[in-house]
């Protein structure tokens, strides 16, 4: 059987690694399509790929069975209309979208035409996550009652073009909510389910060169469930945990140190359940590989378009609870 043909859609830092990504299984053939001619060569000559258009126009004038949405974010969903309607089935890179419009057509079409279709928050596969999700489900540690979630990094060393990129400006998705917060959010999602309220404040404190926020606090309800969320993207340390507290036990995911982690005893210590290191690309590769078996009916995607329509809809109350005049009571 021929391999699967697949289209990555915008050509920059994310979009040039979920090329490499895919490339990397051996399973699939990748084109790409960015209107970018400089762009579209330089990686067209460094990956050696089989096509690269300079419009989704000429690319769907080809066939694909699948495709990759990297542009900026208000894109997402014209760009997955169109690709639905040629039968393509869908891989969009988070957020979703920055509003609702075009929602319903879109789930119309996915329904209609059965395709495969998945949110791009890469979290989702990570093993340690994985498997501290698995053992909240099964109830090991009694019901989770509290969250917090705890992110820092130095943006201008990890992404050093962000003056220039989407990340300027809201309007294309930019600014630490959309950004990073998102991703924080839907793992939260996936380990206690969908968020039902939220308060918010947020504010620009350090970053150069731009004025869209990068510290983020947020209050929100999992149902019963408390959570918390803190964010900043110029502190010096890297780090992120997810930390669940259950009736029986307390766990928590932390990515940079290749581990989740437990206690159940107060004058007990942590218990850790380590992972092998993971490569550059390694969660990207994991995200490839995910998406390729759901094409192949092996498995549901990793984050399904609902779920993303649910971190998506928890992000823009984000906003909305952030603009709101009355979110903070005066002390007196």
């Amino acid at each position: 059987m021929p391999q699967p043909s697949l289209l990555i859609i915008g050509g920059g830092s994310i979009g040039e690694r979920h090329l490499r990504c895919f490339l990397g299984t051996g399973r699939v053939r990748v084109s790409l399509c960015d209107i970018d001619e400089s762009i579209r060569e330089k990686i067209a000559d460094q990956y050696d790929i089989e096509k690269a258009y300079a419009s989704l126009d000429a690319a769907l004038e080809d066939p694909h069975d699948a495709a990759v949405i990297c542009s900026p974010a208000h894109l997402h969903i014209p760009m997955a209309i169109q690709l639905a309607q040629a039968d393509v089935s869908l891989l969009i890179e988070k957020p979703l979208s920055l509003s609702t419009d075009g929602l319903d057509e879109l789930k119309k079409l996915i329904e209609e035409k059965n395709l495969v279709t998945g949110v791009a928050y890469v979290h989702r596969a990570h093993p340690a996550l994985s498997g501290m999700r698995d053992a909240i489900r099964q109830g090991r540690f009694g019901k989770p009652v509290y969250l917090i979630a705890i992110c820092g990094q130095h943006f201008p060393t990890y992404r050093p073009a962000y003056r220039e990129i989407y990340y300027r400006d809201h309007r294309t998705g930019g600014g630490a909510i959309h950004d990073a917060l998102s991703h924080i959010v839907n793992a939260a999602e996936w380990l206690v389910g969908p968020t039902d309220r939220v308060t918010a404040d947020a504010a620009h404190l350090q970053l150069d060169g731009v004025e869209v926020e990068d510290t983020v606090h947020v209050l929100a309800r999992h149902g019963d469930l408390l959570a918390d969320y803190s964010l900043n993207q110029f502190q010096a340390p890297n780090e992120l945990s997810i930390q669940v507290v259950c009736e029986k036990g307390t766990v928590r995911y932390e990515p940079t140190e290749n581990r989740w982690r437990w206690m159940t005893e107060p004058s007990d210590h942590w218990h850790d359940e380590p992972i092998e290191p993971l490569q550059r690309d390694g969660l990207f590769l994991n995200q490839a590989e995910n998406f390729l078996d759901a094409l192949e009916g092996k498995q549901e995607p990793a984050c399904s378009l609902m779920e993303g329509i649910n971190t998506m809809q928890t992000i823009l109350s984000v906003h909305r609870a952030i603009v709101r005049e009355d979110r903070f009571i005066e002390v007196q």
